[in-house]
């Protein structure tokens, strides 16, 4: 697969993978009216928030914030395409309700709301992972809880589905994340330390096609870089 890079690519292959895209978010924007972020870069704010601003290139960084009309967290997502992966990036949360959020989907696959597989959150309390393909996102799930019809036993089977681990996090201060996934299995690391792990099937999916920056109010991103680690 082709390196895509907002800077020089780096073609070479990696112990820890090949790296297939990469963003230093080292450029300038042509206006600052509406989004602009370019390298294969969309957001969802024309569709939620009417259009408005939620994505600012700044002194080499991509700012994340959430438009106070929007109706739905902003969405920033980029094409990827691999079995086994990682994603690695600078992060910064300004605030103490900031959050990190790195959503895996596959758009092709119509049994699942919207495409979701499994998401990160990172907090300045916590990280969370979760089972999204197997768990909430499930359409015949996601339509019960709407309904209000949840049986007693896929209650009990969505508890198993997510896994939330406490770490605790400076605000205003630069971290380095990395999402891992191998097989069934999600592994996050926050500067080189494992922080939290989790196993379940909805992992395992065949083909994560698409990243999600899935950002609830506001985060700081830099230097983001996608690997196969098939």
């Amino acid at each position: 697969m082709a390196i895509v890079s907002g800077g020089p690519a780096v073609a070479e292959e990696s112990k820890t993978g090949k790296l297939i895209f990469e963003d230093r978010f080292e450029r300038n924007e042509s206006q600052e009216e509406r989004d602009e972020v370019g390298n294969g870069w969309n957001t969802n704010s024309k569709s939620r928030a009417n259009g408005h601003k939620q994505v600012d290139l700044k002194d080499g960084a991509m700012r994340i914030f959430i438009h106070e009309t929007a109706d739905h967290g902003v969405s920033v997502t980029h094409p990827m395409e691999f079995r086994d992966g990682r994603v690695e990036l600078k992060f910064m949360l300004e605030h103490p309700k900031d959050s990190l959020g790195l959503n895996f989907a596959d758009l092709k696959y119509k049994k699942v709301w919207a495409g979701h597989l499994f998401r990160v959150n990172v907090g300045v309390k916590a990280v969370e992972i979760a089972d999204l393909k197997t768990g909430v996102m499930d359409l015949k799930t996601r339509e019960a809880r709407k309904a209000g019809t949840v049986s007693d036993e896929v209650k009990e089977k969505l508890k198993t589905k997510t896994k939330r681990v406490p770490h605790k996090l400076e605000t205003g201060k630069w971290y380095h994340a990395a999402a891992e996934v191998v097989g069934d299995t999600m592994t996050v690391s926050i500067d080189g330390e494992e922080v939290a792990s989790f196993s379940s099937e909805g992992m395992a999916h065949p083909t994560k096609r698409l990243l999600r920056l899935a950002i609830k109010r506001n985060v700081v991103v830099d230097d983001l870089q996608i690997y196969s680690l098939d």
